[in-house]
């Protein structure tokens, strides 16, 4: 049995973002190239094997919501799109993304999308302060679970 969980994010993010934070938010989603400064989520930690034997902790950078084409698990296509808002007027951003994750994944994802909470329109935002970023779904469930930020920690399915 595996651990594949449906992930789909749905936000218009307000018309702040640096030029800095949309190449890398770009590299995140699979649009556009790695920057060469990564500024949102920072470390990605992989134990290598050198060798001698000894474990080596080394960064990995990895895009994190960059899939596209089929879904393996949840049916469907995966995919990540960012567009400006031309037709609203607001000059804001548009992010749809959905991809397959596993929980070993929450970590370094929710960094992303704790990240992309701060930059959320008001729209997303609740009564209790979380931001309603999209949902997650078991791949062998019927039934999407809300996907909420309160406080910058993702609320994943457990």
């Amino acid at each position: 049995m595996s651990d594949i969980y449906e992930l789909t994010l749905t936000l218009d993010l307000r018309d702040e973002l640096t030029g800095d934070e949309l190449a890398e938010l770009r590299w995140h989603l699979g649009l556009g190239p790695e920057p060469e400064t990564l500024r949102i989520v920072t470390e990605f930690p992989f134990w290598e094997e050198d060798d001698d034997g000894e474990f080596v902790l080394e960064s990995r950078p990895q895009p994190l919501l960059s899939c596209h084409g089929e879904a393996l698990k949840v049916d469907g296509a995966l995919v990540s799109v960012l567009l400006r808002r031309e037709r609203t007027g607001s000059g804001a951003w548009a992010l749809t993304s959905r991809q397959e994750i596993h929980p070993d994944e929450f970590d370094l994802t929710g960094e992303l999308v704790s990240w992309l909470a701060t930059k959320a329109g008001e729209g997303h935002r609740r009564f209790d302060g979380g931001v309603d970023v999209g949902w997650t779904r078991f791949h062998e469930s019927r039934q999407a679970e809300p996907l909420v930020v309160r406080d910058g920690e993702v609320s994943w399915p457990s």
